[in-house]
């Protein structure tokens, strides 16, 4: 039995669900835990606009959840390193528990329809 509240750190572990609480946010790292991808993906790939798929992006940086790498002037997303066999696992239980697969494969589906290798140029 712990002893007081600070033997246990849950703050990293609140933040995630937190940042994982959005649809927006939830259908961004499902389609992370296929690979990196650029915003100008996720925009395609959830009919959304840049602006809000930036807004979202941050709020998993601030989550440790998603890390970014700049290449020229193109930002490619991926899942943290720190956090991806995480999320990964936790993202297929939930996906089966909830039935939210089919969903998240169709956003999978406009992504690899929509988004060839020269997509962002």
């Amino acid at each position: 039995m712990l002893s007081s509240a600070s033997d246990l750190d849950v703050r990293p572990l609140s933040l995630m669900f937190r940042a994982l609480g959005d649809e927006t946010r939830l259908r961004i790292v499902a389609l992370l835990v296929h690979g990196e991808l650029c915003v100008c993906h996720l925009e395609k790939a959830l009919g959304l606009s840049q602006p809000h798929v930036s807004r979202q992006l941050g709020i998993l940086r601030a989550a440790n959840i998603v890390e970014a790498r700049r290449e020229g002037t193109w930002v490619y997303y991926s899942l943290s390193n720190q956090t991806h066999e995480i999320v990964e696992s936790q993202l297929g239980a939930l996906m089966k528990a909830f039935g939210a697969e089919r969903s998240l494969r169709a956003d999978h589906g406009r992504l690899r329809k929509s988004c060839g290798p020269n997509a962002c140029k």
